[in-house]
């Protein structure tokens, strides 16, 4: 195994599950729980070995991955009674790749360090697909030293890696990257009903704009979905709520206005209202439409 080290994994949803496949792949020897056996199930036949509990896994290892949905869900499985931080051994390491609050991360960093652990918040931008790739977008923050310690995996799971700062910088900096991509996102939604109520055909709009200052990553993945009428998710609605949430709630305690970002909240929130919570969040270009009369994808 690489290293000899032993590494933890809980949340075995859409992102951890790829996550853990490209670690066993690397030959790393990986220890996983989820609170839905079948998803430990389908890892085990992957070559994972299974835990029966947050406790029980924290026995085991020397790393604890944890990717779950929120704030509240690291918690559960952090420093709640039968969170991983009750048995894992001092001198460990918790990397929690969620995207949750700045301020819950300080929260679970100082636990740790009470137990003689170390913690790092690294929440990943990419999705799904990079998830399966193992080219996500990796934000750092905690001890620069126990970052480098940790770079191997990380080469691993994304395509880049930045340390940021202190605790809780990796996930002020994902809330930055979630602002830009709702805003991007809201924007692009505007200028393709814009174009279809003129009478233009969006791909074509797409594709002359895509070269230009306009043109961007967001653009290109989500485009051609709001063109297609197609939101099959790959990073879906109710998550980037969660995570304009944490952005806001961030932006309070600090004493920033960030306007926009509460406007494109709104949006979103009438969205999961309407029970499309689960589409891909290309789909508030639904919202516009439906403000505006005007559908994109129609012929």
């Amino acid at each position: 195994m690489t290293e000899q080290l032993k590494i933890g994994f809980i949340g075995l949803g859409i992102m951890g599950a790829p996550m853990v496949k490209n670690l066993i792949n690397a030959k790393y020897e990986v220890y996983v729980y989820d609170i839905k056996q079948e998803s430990i199930k389908n890892l085990v036949e992957n070559g994972a070995i299974a835990t029966k509990s947050s406790l029980d896994l924290g026995e085991k290892v020397d790393v604890v991955i944890i990717m779950v949905q929120d704030s509240a869900n690291s918690e559960e499985a952090i420093i709640s009674d039968n969170g991983v931080l009750n048995t894992l051994k001092k001198g460990t390491t918790i990397i929690d790749m969620s995207s949750i609050s700045p301020l819950v991360s300080q929260k679970i960093s100082k636990l740790c360090e009470q137990k003689g652990v170390d913690f790092l918040d690294a929440p990943v931008s990419g999705g799904e697909p990079m998830a399966i790739s193992g080219d996500l977008a990796i934000m750092v923050g905690g001890k620069e030293n126990v970052f480098k310690k940790f770079e191997s995996i990380f080469d691993v799971l994304g395509k880049s890696k930045v340390y940021c700062g202190a605790v809780g910088a990796g996930n002020t900096t994902k809330l930055a990257n979630q602002i830009i991509v709702a805003g991007n996102i809201e924007a692009l939604s505007e200028a393709l009903v814009l174009s279809k109520k003129a009478g233009l055909d969006p791909k074509v709009v797409l594709n002359a704009i895509q070269g230009g200052l306009a043109g961007s990553a967001v653009m290109n993945a989500k485009g051609p979905m709001m063109a297609d009428g197609d939101f099959t998710p790959g990073f879906r609605i109710h998550l980037h709520q969660k995570d304009l949430n944490n952005a806001l709630m961030t932006a309070k305690e600090l004493g920033v206005s960030i306007p926009v970002t509460g406007l494109i909240q709104q949006m979103i929130t009438s969205l999961v209202n309407e029970g499309k919570g689960e589409w891909d969040h290309s789909g508030i270009a639904t919202f516009i439409e439906n403000i505006s009369g005007v559908k994109i994808s129609e012929d």
